[in-house]
């Protein structure tokens, strides 16, 4: 158990990496609002960095608390039926294929998923514009913790991880490390964002990541098939 969650951790860490395209396009708007939200006179580097940074702590807060959730849900349903848990083990499979299907640019139909969201984005999504424009930390802590609930098909393919996961505590553990591995493309601004974009759009480079995922897929995929997977002790 414990190897598969450390390689879950990592799977979600290099699938918010890899998805860091899908995360401008998501969160692009809001990342440049609270670089210009500022008069030309405080736009200071270190002002803009404090909201950046508040913006992604209540991001980050969001998706563990998502996965938390989601997480102790699965460990009620796998304890209440015990055949769900290879139900849920097969789910979490099939969204991480889909998943590298859609980063190497395969087949597009997990944006499909998020329509699931789209309900309560609408009720969201007004009490995050209140709070606009950005001008104090407090309040890019407040609109990350509002946009972490932005309809994502990567961030509900990782609830499927998380609920197949049985555990409150994993499945927060495995959004945490998908947030973080988003950080790096959302905390970058200017000509530095447009270049680290264009790098992880390159069709070489998704395409070999699409298959890095889905031979974790594969690996997940082989203990629900008989076939037992060696582990190190």
């Amino acid at each position: 158990m414990t190897e598969l969650l450390s390689a879950g951790l990592l799977t979600a860490l290099i699938a918010g990496f890899l998805g860091g395209g899908h995360c401008i396009g998501m969160c692009g708007g809001i990342v440049s609002a609270l670089s210009f939200a500022l008069p030309p006179s405080q736009r200071h580097p270190v002002r803009i960095a404090s909201l950046m940074l508040m913006y992604n702590l209540g991001r980050l807060i969001s998706y563990t608390l998502a996965g938390a959730l989601v997480g102790g849900l699965g460990q009620l349903l796998i304890h209440s039926l015990e055949p769900v848990r290879n139900l849920l083990s097969g789910l979490a499979v099939i969204m991480l294929l889909l998943m590298a299907f859609y980063i190497g640019q395969w087949w597009q139909g997990l944006t499909r998923v998020e329509a699931l969201g789209r309900h309560l984005w609408h009720f969201l999504e007004p009490l995050g514009r209140r709070l606009m424009p950005v001008t104090h930390p407090l309040q890019a802590l407040s609109i990350g913790l509002i946009w972490g609930w932005l309809p994502c098909g990567l961030v509900y393919s990782m609830l499927i991880l998380a609920l197949s996961s049985g555990s409150a505590l994993h499945g927060g553990a495995l959004l945490l490390a998908f947030g973080l591995g988003t950080l790096p493309t959302l905390l970058v601004t200017g000509a530095l964002a447009r270049q680290v974009t264009e790098f992880l759009r390159r069709p070489l480079w998704r395409q070999l990541s699409a298959c890095l995922l889905m031979a974790f897929a594969v690996w997940q995929a082989l203990p629900l098939l008989g076939i037992s997977v060696p582990t190190n002790h």
